[in-house]
């Protein structure tokens, strides 16, 4: 698929599975539509576990701190990479979300964000996509590198305005105005 072809803002999300490793260990074979049964779901696609790309992508997200500090959200990871890889991946950077081992590639396809790496490897282009507890895109940002999509690295603070706006939240001023 192309860029053309990735859901957008409005589009409803096909329900689609995929085996989902938590950050205990445990994997089950989960519908998205569980995910966003009870709050909306931050969908974030990247290439491949252990790449220096990735490693620094969900660095940042571990980091910023604010998607697990809130119960507004529930953020889910999902790579082509396999399910032992993802173990490994989540311990090795202590992350506290999800990864869907997507090696079909059935999540990417599903919002449009599969591509051919030098026009031989399929993976999922770097994106996030906020999805509304009724399956639908209420943001989406995809890497927009002309060569090679995965040196893209999501917008944090942008990525948090869209949520906030989304579930009412406001922002933190920390005494600030």
């Amino acid at each position: 698929m192309t860029r053309g072809d990735a859901l957008g803002v409005g589009d409803e999300v096909p329900d689609v599975a995929a085996p989902l490793v938590q950050p205990d260990d445990s994997v089950e074979q989960t519908a998205l539509s569980e995910l966003y049964a009870d709050r909306p779901v931050l969908v974030v696609f990247y290439t491949n576990d252990f790449s220096p790309d990735c490693v620094n992508e969900w660095c940042s997200f571990r980091d910023y701190g604010w998607f697990t500090s809130t119960e507004d959200v529930r953020v889910v990871g999902a790579s082509k990479s396999r399910v032992a890889t993802h173990r490994r991946f989540i311990d090795y950077l202590d992350i506290d979300f999800p990864l869907y081992a997507d090696t079909d590639l059935a999540v990417s396809d599903a919002f449009g964000v599969t591509y051919r790496a030098l026009k031989l490897l399929p993976r999922s282009k770097r994106s996030v996509f906020l999805v509304d507890t009724d399956g639908v895109v209420r943001y989406r940002w995809i890497g927009e590198h002309p060569l090679d999509p995965t040196r893209d690295q999501p917008p944090l603070a942008e990525i948090r305005e869209a949520v906030e706006e989304h579930v009412g939240g406001e922002t933190e001023t920390f005494g600030f105005s």
